[in-house]
């Protein structure tokens, strides 16, 4: 049942599981200070722990408003966090602030990765997945991600690929975060200067360690505007790569995804995934020969 309760009342411990993000904050500011609050905070019983509804409240704060409405989850902290991934979308829940929950439920409630499965309705590799990210994740890159400061998708999707398949270090990917965290920068900058810091020249890590982020972006994008330049031709081939590397990171990522389960797909996937492979060998002759020409050039 929903209630009234003092904002000084409630436990804000699980505020740093939850990521913030100052766009979307200031957009809920604005509709509470029109609308109120609609929706209620999410919390543990009588002791009020707050688990969902942090936006709300610092919105409150700013507002001077005292009193806000509050739902119970559970009686306890481990019941309440099952419930409250158990009913969240993707929406209001993303898959980081998903694993760090479990971290928690893991390691400090102490309940093992087939319980929780259970308790979710979900499959123990559905909860793999979220605690693995856990421990692929530093203290220095989760802090700036969890403050807004650095984009989860750059991690989710960029970084961890040079984790796996570069084996790029930990301390590696903390001082690059370091370097390019809360200036705020597009996920597909991020990745220009991801790509050029792993796996381009001394020149640029430097650049980028000294701070000189615009003087590398300007340079990484110089051969995209020379484009104009090239052929008709020359500017499909260029596309076409970008396409084929783009969707070869996308697949690498995506393709062990534990939802990906039904009859009809894996019929439908090993007939496509059957074609690529017969084209595989001369499609890697062809492009090695093509870097070689290019390169000479």
């Amino acid at each position: 049942m929903v209630e009234q309760v003092e904002i000084s009342s409630l436990d804000r411990r699980y505020e740093a599981y939850r990521i913030r993000s100052a766009v979307a904050e200031k957009s809920l500011l604005l509709s509470i200070s029109s609308h109120g609050i609609r929706e209620p905070l999410k919390g543990v019983g009588e002791s009020r722990i707050l688990l969902d509804g942090f936006k709300r409240l610092r919105c409150a704060r700013k507002l001077n408003i005292g009193i806000v409405p509050y739902l119970s989850l559970a009686d306890d902290e481990a019941a309440g966090i099952i419930e409250l991934i158990r009913i969240s979308n993707a929406k209001s829940l993303n898959i980081l602030e998903q694993a760090r929950l479990i971290d928690e439920l893991l390691n400090v409630h102490q309940m093992s990765n087939a319980e929780i499965a259970e308790l979710l309705e979900r499959s123990k590799a559905w909860v793999s997945v979220r605690s693995g990210l856990i421990c692929q994740m530093s203290q220095t890159v989760m802090d700036k991600i969890f403050n807004g400061q650095f984009p989860a998708y750059s991690f989710m999707y960029t970084l961890r690929q040079f984790m796996r398949i570069n084996n790029v270090k930990k301390a590696q990917i903390d001082t690059f975060v370091d370097a390019v965290a809360g200036r705020h920068l597009s996920t597909r900058d991020i990745d220009l200067l991801a790509n050029a810091y792993f796996k381009g020249s001394e020149e640029f890590r430097k650049q980028i360690d000294d701070g000189n982020i615009s003087w590398s972006l300007g340079r990484l994008k110089q051969p995209s505007r020379s484009s104009n330049d090239c052929s008709e031709p020359e500017r499909q081939i260029l596309t076409a790569l970008e396409v084929i590397g783009k969707y070869m990171q996308r697949f690498i990522l995506k393709c062990n995804d534990s939802q990906l389960k039904s009859r009809p797909f894996y019929a439908q996937a090993n007939l496509l995934s059957g074609g690529i492979l017969r084209q595989l060998a001369p499609f890697t002759q062809t492009i090695r020969q093509f870097y070689d020409r290019t390169g000479q050039a």
